[in-house]
């Protein structure tokens, strides 16, 4: 696929639809060095804070990915054409630590991405590159709504929340 930069403050998504229904694949790293791992997302958010352009992803304690977002400083959120969704399914339920390149079976192929060090893939029709600028861990003291305990049943697997300034946007040429 022909991919171009985009400059971020003209991206139009669908942000719910694109969480929700699309999910994004959320992958922390090091291309180099071959040291990364994915996971599909469906909850965060894409906006302005800090007067940056940023995404919000969580992920939880449990999840493989967590580590490799605590140890490197970038990441990349990608968004897939609709026949990749059974990819992103299994990548969503098969754990890196089972199975160590999961994103090969799933038939992706990493790619580097200009300013960071944390791979996109080849597939995906959007690539936000996001280093890391803060992170936080949920509190259940701190939820006002009751029904969102209701998304933990009986764990205490509480996300962290981490915020990634948007440093570079790709796009397929066509698509945007």
């Amino acid at each position: 696929m022909k991919r171009s930069k985009l400059n971020i403050k003209h991206l139009e998504l669908r942000p719910f639809y694109a969480w929700e229904h699309e999910w994004f694949l959320l992958t922390a790293g090091n291309m180099e060095k071959n040291d990364f791992n994915t996971m599909t997302v469906a909850w965060g958010s894409i906006g302005c804070m800090w007067n940056k352009p940023f995404v919000q992803a969580v992920v939880r304690p449990s999840r493989h990915t967590l580590e490799f977002m605590d140890k490197y400083d970038t990441f990349t959120l990608c968004r897939f054409p609709k026949e990749y969704k059974k990819a992103l399914s299994y990548l969503g339920s098969t754990s890196g630590r089972d199975v160590p390149d999961k994103h090969v079976k799933a038939g992706l192929t990493p790619i580097k991405v200009p300013s960071i060090d944390a791979p996109g893939f080849d597939e995906a029709d959007l690539i936000l590159a996001c280093k890391k600028i803060y992170w936080q861990d949920m509190d259940e003291t701190h939820f006002l709504d009751d029904k969102i305990i209701t998304k933990y049943p009986g764990e205490t697997d509480f996300h962290r929340i981490y915020f990634g300034e948007i440093v570079h946007c790709e796009v397929v040429t066509g698509n945007w």
